[in-house]
């Protein structure tokens, strides 16, 4: 089991406003943030992290790892079609559009896309 997830970002508050817009799709929202540092989201409070964007703490410039890729979890298939429109509405690129994967599951419905550091990121729902 997760306790959360974190990916880095060259420009906190540009990353804030790219996953304010696309993660409120799927029910979350910022529960605590640092501006320059970080924004965490869940979907109560600090004590619900689920997921946060960072400046890496290294120095190093934040970018893709290899295979990276966070999936959130969908309540419904709607939620997954607004979490593509959201994301390509605020400047991410599509990498796979909304719609049953089959080879996932026999419900698994999902949408991928790359963030604006080309993170990449899903929404999905498993409801038939």
């Amino acid at each position: 089991m997760l306790d959360h997830v974190s990916i880095g970002s060259n420009d906190i508050a540009l990353a804030r406003a790219f996953y304010v817009a696309v993660l409120a799709t799927v029910g979350l929202r910022v529960v605590a943030e640092a501006p320059g540092q970080f924004v965490d989201f869940g979907e109560r409070g600090p004590e619900e992290l689920e997921f946060s964007i960072e400046t890496p703490t290294n120095g190093q410039p934040a970018g893709p790892g290899n295979g990276v890729h966070i999936a959130f979890r969908a309540r419904t298939r709607d939620e997954v079609d607004a979490f593509h429109a959201a994301a390509l509405a605020a400047g991410g690129r599509s990498d796979g559009a909304p719609g049953l994967r089959p080879q996932y599951g026999p419900h698994y419905y999902g949408a991928f896309v790359f963030d604006l550091e080309r993170n990449k990121v899903e929404a999905v729902c498993h409801a038939p």
